[in-house]
């Protein structure tokens, strides 16, 4: 009697059955799968943070399908400052989330049965996304070189395009690669938007957290004319905030194309309304004071990033190699395969009360891959990649 868009069984998986069995005995787990950014000791929000919620506007119910005006020009003026030009308003819809973004937009552009490009490796949520609006995912491949890191296979991308594709999905930085959509892939992303009327949904919301300069790396779509292109962001990493439940997609592309989206998404959106008052309030002055948030966390991420980088140079018969990470909140590890994956989890899991991500989780097309947060306390990090290494050199 259920829907057909949910699946048969919601048995947990192995890995997800042993740790509940684990908490159980009280036994504590060294999680390096952590990337929620409130529990790990990062940010300490005082009273300039809780100010903007006691505004008196937040008890008027005045709704509109884009959003308070004023939170929309908030989004603007943040891109403004990152010095990626002027974003009107009228091209913002606010959202409670990225993936209410996407469940828009798989709405708006795609009846059901019809596809979308999504790439591999990648966040795992986007199947659940998809399959709850009816949509089909097909993957396209990053293949990754040494000497360059990670880039998007063109000539793959090009070959899954079948008349039922309505859009292409492109995350950058990349969860949980790290890797940055780069200035020759955006060229061809938009031309072969423009040549088969495929909309571009670019994933931005780590786009704060990258690694040094590249002047080859895309910090944003948000002023792209060429292809029908939507950009997503919110407050869940841009302010470490996830439980305050605000995100935004930005249209762009030909103006009268970009026009006629955003009057269809005034009215998914306007059917919903999901977006609550006082959050839509509080951006404006939380905006303003999102470097004191994104600086601990940027020093965080790089420190792990240098432990991990040391650790596994210091370990040589570990047998294990860092991929290279150009931002975002993860870390891509490859490992000997005489182990699945999920083997190794369990065993890491079972043997040393340690919680890393497997590669399939994140769909990986082959084993050897483990994935870590850099988001953790440095000393529980620490000793997590410590264990994690040991573990690789017994086997």
């Amino acid at each position: 009697m259920f829907s057909t868009r949910l699946p048969t069984s919601l048995t947990p998986n192995r890995l997800s059955e042993r740790l509940a069995d684990k908490r159980r005995q009280g036994r504590e787990i060294l999680d390096l799968t952590e990337s929620n950014p409130t529990r790990v000791g990062l940010v300490n929000y005082g009273e300039g943070w809780l100010g903007p919620l006691g505004n008196p506007a937040v008890f008027a119910y005045d709704p509109h399908p884009r959003g308070w005006r004023e939170a929309r020009e908030a989004v603007a003026r943040y891109y403004r400052e990152r010095g990626q030009g002027e974003i009107s308003p009228d091209a913002i819809h606010l959202t409670a989330s990225s993936s209410e973004a996407y469940a828009f937009l798989f709405k708006l552009l795609a009846d059901q049965g019809e596809s979308v490009l999504v790439p591999r490796p990648s966040y795992p949520l986007f199947e659940w996304l998809a399959a709850l609006e009816g949509v089909e995912l097909i993957p396209y491949p990053l293949e990754y070189l040494p000497t360059s890191g990670w880039r998007i296979d063109l000539e793959a991308l090009r070959r899954a395009i079948t008349p039922r594709v309505r859009a292409v999905i492109v995350v950058s930085p990349n969860n949980p690669t790290g890797s940055f959509l780069r200035e020759e892939e955006r060229v061809e992303l938009m031309a072969i938007g423009e040549r088969y009327e495929l909309a571009i949904i670019a994933d931005e919301v780590f786009g704060d957290y990258g690694w040094g300069e590249d002047p080859t790396r895309v910090s944003t779509l948000v002023e792209e004319t060429d292809a029908l292109t939507f950009v997503l962001s919110g407050l869940s990493k841009v302010l470490a905030l996830p439980q305050m439940k605000l995100g935004w997609i930005v249209t762009a592309g030909p103006p009268k194309l970009a026009a006629a989206a955003r009057e269809r998404l005034d009215l998914i959106a306007d059917t919903y309304l999901s977006v609550g008052t006082p959050v839509q309030a509080a951006a404006r002055p939380w905006l303003a004071r999102r470097r004191l948030i994104q600086s601990p966390i940027q020093e965080r991420l790089q420190t792990n990033l240098h432990e991990l980088v040391g650790q596994i140079a210091a370990a040589p018969k570990a047998a294990s190699r860092l991929f290279r990470v150009d931002g975002g909140w993860s870390a891509p590890i490859e490992i000997p395969r005489y182990h699945t994956d999920e083997e190794w989890a369990l065993l890491l899991l079972e043997e040393d009360d340690l919680l890393v991500h497997p590669g399939y989780f994140f769909d990986f097309p082959h084993e050897g891959v483990l994935v870590l947060s850099l988001l953790p306390e440095p000393e529980r990090f620490r000793e997590g990649v410590a264990r994690l290494l040991s573990r690789i050199e017994v086997g």
